[in-house]
């Protein structure tokens, strides 16, 4: 700390004994902060709350001061680190994914984010004869992963304006298996086409409850206004036949 930060506000020549008494106290808050880091992948974090072990007196103050800054920069990022995510997210089963919401879904058909956003592809990963059966207006059924490859690497949507996203929302019928595995592809893929952090599609989501829970709230959002699930009886041999594909 003594070496990475010089300022006439940071004393350089704090006696030991005052070092050690503040050691056990913020040593939790030190910790916290290196949990946070590793979650958002921030140096800048855990640095200015490193800072606070250097502070002379008006520790409580500065302390306040330095929450506030770790507040502000409390956002994650997408996948380049280029700039936070647009869409408000909602916690699901895999920490590693964003999910978003059927309400923000519709918010994006309807054009609410259309100042910021080009372009925006709904990936149905459900098989093609659950598509047929009832599919979001205006998404794409890509159920295999040499289908995401061919769509979406093999010419890269780019945007014309570079202020502007595109942003790829993925989901399958519960939005549990198919879609959070082709998220989680589509974005090893992207990686292995550039030098880290570079992506072709930075802001990836996942739609939570899927195609299920989307249509039971917005089914005038959907083509036709059907729901077919996956194991439908009628469709036994389709679904055979594309598990076994995907094996």
């Amino acid at each position: 700390c003594q070496q990475l930060f010089c300022s006439p506000l940071v004393p350089c020549s704090a006696p030991r004994s005052i070092m050690k008494r503040r050691q056990s106290l913020d040593r939790d808050t030190l910790v916290k902060a290196k949990q946070q880091k590793r979650v958002s992948g921030s140096l800048k974090q855990v640095a200015l709350v490193e800072l606070v072990l250097c502070l002379e007196p008006s520790r409580s103050a500065r302390l306040e001061e330095i929450e506030n800054l770790l507040a502000k920069d409390d956002q994650e990022l997408i996948g380049d680190f280029s700039k936070p995510y647009l869409l408000p997210t909602v916690e699901g089963k895999d920490p590693g994914l964003k999910y978003i919401s059927p309400d923000t879904l519709v918010a994006v058909l309807m054009g609410q984010f259309c100042s910021s956003i080009q372009s925006s592809i709904i990936v149905d990963c459900r098989y093609p004869y659950e598509y047929e059966g009832g599919h979001i207006k205006g998404a794409v059924n890509l159920p295999l992963q040499r289908d995401v490859e061919e769509f979406l690497l093999a010419q890269p949507i780019v945007p014309l304006d570079a202020s502007k996203r595109v942003i790829i929302i993925l989901h399958c019928e519960f939005s549990v298996e198919r879609g959070p595995k082709m998220c989680k592809f589509l974005r090893e893929r992207d990686r292995s086409c550039h030098e880290y952090p570079q992506l072709h599609y930075p802001e990836l989501y996942v739609l939570k409850g899927g195609y299920r829970e989307f249509f039971f709230q917005f089914p005038s959002h959907c083509e036709p206004q059907s729901y077919r699930p996956m194991e439908h009886p009628a469709f036994k041999e389709e679904l055979r036949k594309f598990r076994g594909q995907i094996r």
